[in-house]
């Protein structure tokens, strides 16, 4: 008779754990562990009536008092600083999601705090 093989198969709970930590250098990488700071702004190439429009539904949606004429994000009164802060407030607000920066293409989830002077883009 022959000597019997023994199994090399790993215990439901063994599978479970060494596949949770096969996962975790995989998640790290693909940048799904640790969070990386993001804000969201607007294109450049966006035309006044898609920044309007942006404007005024992210104000409807989220407080855009910074942007009133003496608090710190007013200047430079512009329309696309402005439609920028607007938008990454309602980014911001609802989660990071890249979703929330769409705005009908006209946005960019960017990584470097567009921040500047005393106007600090809120994060999260």
């Amino acid at each position: 008779m022959a000597p019997r093989a023994e199994s090399t198969f790993l215990s439901l709970p063994a599978l479970y754990l060494a596949l949770l930590l096969l996962s975790v250098p995989l998640a790290r990488a693909q940048g799904q562990c640790c969070s990386q700071k993001t804000w969201c702004v607007a294109k450049p190439s966006s035309d006044e009536a898609t920044l309007t429009a942006n404007l005024n539904y992210a104000c409807s949606q989220v407080d855009c008092s910074i942007l009133q004429r003496g608090c710190a994000c007013f200047y430079p009164d512009n329309l696309i600083s402005h439609a920028s802060i607007a938008m990454n407030l309602y980014y911001q607000s609802r989660g990071r999601n890249y979703w929330n920066c769409y705005f009908k293409n006209s946005a960019l989830v960017v990584t470097t705090d567009p921040s500047f002077g005393n106007c600090v883009y809120e994060y999260i």
